[in-house]
């Protein structure tokens, strides 16, 4: 077992199948990158720390039995991905949706859904136009400021439901600033991977 792999099953106990299909997805970014730029090139061969670990801390934070998990801006697969991944064997009851509006990277995810065999749903579309998704999870990583995330939850969260946003380290100022316009709980968990950087678990949002 690798030394990303052992520190990913530290956090989350999975089984050797699901860190295989981790193993394919690594592969499969390495495969497409070159063509896509799905992650940075100066992280590919720190995947597993840099990008599934941080996932994985998203979904443990989120911690969630059933429902929907919505993934704003997908990209190659972070959180979302991941977290039907882990779903996968976690939670099967968990329907995970990757929106993305590149349309090459939306094929990347769909590609990924079909060769690790996992029910992960794709949009390929703006996420300020596609249906509302009446999410009980929605999450994001590198998309926007949490502002802006938190206007985008009024149309695809559910009432009760919560935001799982991956943030740097200047997530307070993020959250004095959405402050600002909206009201909302928050809990901050710190980043496994990045001193500093945080996951915000949101919930309770309204217009201030």
């Amino acid at each position: 077992m690798s030394a990303g792999e052992s520190a990913l099953k530290a956090h989350v106990d999975v089984s050797r199948e699901t860190l295989d299909r981790l193993d394919t997805y690594a592969a499969l970014i390495r495969k497409w990158n070159p063509t896509i730029n799905l992650v940075a090139k100066s992280t590919l061969d720190d995947l597993w720390d840099r990008h599934f670990l941080d996932s994985a801390a998203a979904y443990t934070a989120a911690n969630p039995k059933s429902g929907r998990w919505v993934d704003m801006g997908s990209g190659g697969g972070f959180p979302g991905a991941v977290v039907a991944i882990l779903a996968a064997e976690l939670a099967p009851e968990l329907q995970v949706t990757c929106i993305e509006s590149d349309v090459r990277k939306a094929s990347f995810l769909r590609t990924l859904a079909t060769q690790l065999q996992i029910p992960m749903g794709v949009l390929s579309r703006r996420i300020e136009d596609t249906p509302p998704q009446n999410a009980d999870f929605v999450s994001a990583r590198a998309l926007s400021p949490l502002k802006l995330l938190l206007g985008h939850c009024e149309r695809h969260l559910s009432p009760e439901g919560r935001g799982v946003f991956l943030k740097g380290e200047t997530w307070r100022q993020e959250v004095d600033e959405a402050l600002e316009t909206f009201r909302f709980s928050v809990d901050n968990r710190p980043s496994p991977t990045h001193p500093g950087s945080a996951i915000l678990v949101v919930g309770d949002i309204s217009r201030a």
